[in-house]
C-alpha cells in the first residue's frame, strides 16, 4: 500500500507492485498530487483559500490544531452550494493524519458525517469525504500516472438518516 485513507473516506488508494517502488514514491510524497471532494457544513468564509495549521495528536489519538506540531497545508475551492452545505474541491499539500477533517472542523465547517470531529455525525449516512484524484510521475519510467474515482452521486444530494 502506497498511502492510506481515513476510515470511512471513499475513493482512490494506490498499491505498488513492489517495496522498492513504494519506497521511491513515499520518499517523494510531496510531489504527489492528492485531491478530494467533500461536503462541509454551512457556507465557507471564502470561495477559495489555503489552511495552514500545525497539528498534534493527543493520547486518545485525536488530532487537533495547536501552536506547534506538524505543519498541515490544505487548499480548497468551493464547487457549489448544496442547500445549507457546501461542496468543496480540496488539495492537500502535506499528508497529516485526519488533516482535512481537522482543519475544516477547526475553521468552522466540519465534514458531514464525521464521527470524530463533528457532533452532528449521526444525522448522515456516511462520511462525505472522497479521494477523487492521485497523480504523480512514475519514479522509474517517468511516465505520468493518474488515478481517479468518480465522486459519489449522493454528494450532490446529501442524505440524512
Amino acid at each position: 500500500v502506497l498511502h492510506r485513507l481515513d476510515r470511512d473516506t471513499s475513493g482512490v488508494v494506490v498499491f505498488c507492485k513492489n517495496e522498492k517502488l513504494r519506497d521511491l514514491l513515499q520518499n517523494n510524497w510531496n510531489k504527489v498530487t492528492r485531491k478530494y471532494v467533500a461536503v462541509v457544513n454551512g457556507k465557507l468564509d471564502s470561495n477559495e483559500g489555503t489552511y495552514k495549521d500545525y497539528l498534534e495528536e493527543n493520547k486518545n489519538h485525536k488530532v487537533y490544531v495547536s501552536k506547534s506540531g506538524n505543519l498541515a497545508v490544505t487548499k480548497y475551492k468551493k464547487i457549489k452550494d448544496i442547500g445549507e452545505n457546501t461542496l468543496v474541491d480540496i488539495e492537500i499539500l502535506t499528508g497529516r493524519k485526519n488533516q482535512i477533517r481537522v482543519q475544516f472542523a477547526h475553521h468552522g465547517n466540519y465534514i458531514l458525517g464525521d464521527s470524530k470531529y463533528s457532533l452532528n455525525y449521526k444525522k448522515y449516512n456516511r462520511l462525505y469525504l472522497h479521494s477523487n484524484l492521485v497523480c504523480f510521475k512514475h519514479p522509474i519510467s517517468n511516465k505520468y500516472m493518474e488515478f481517479s474515482a468518480t465522486v459519489p452521486n449522493e454528494f450532490m444530494k446529501v442524505k440524512r438518516r
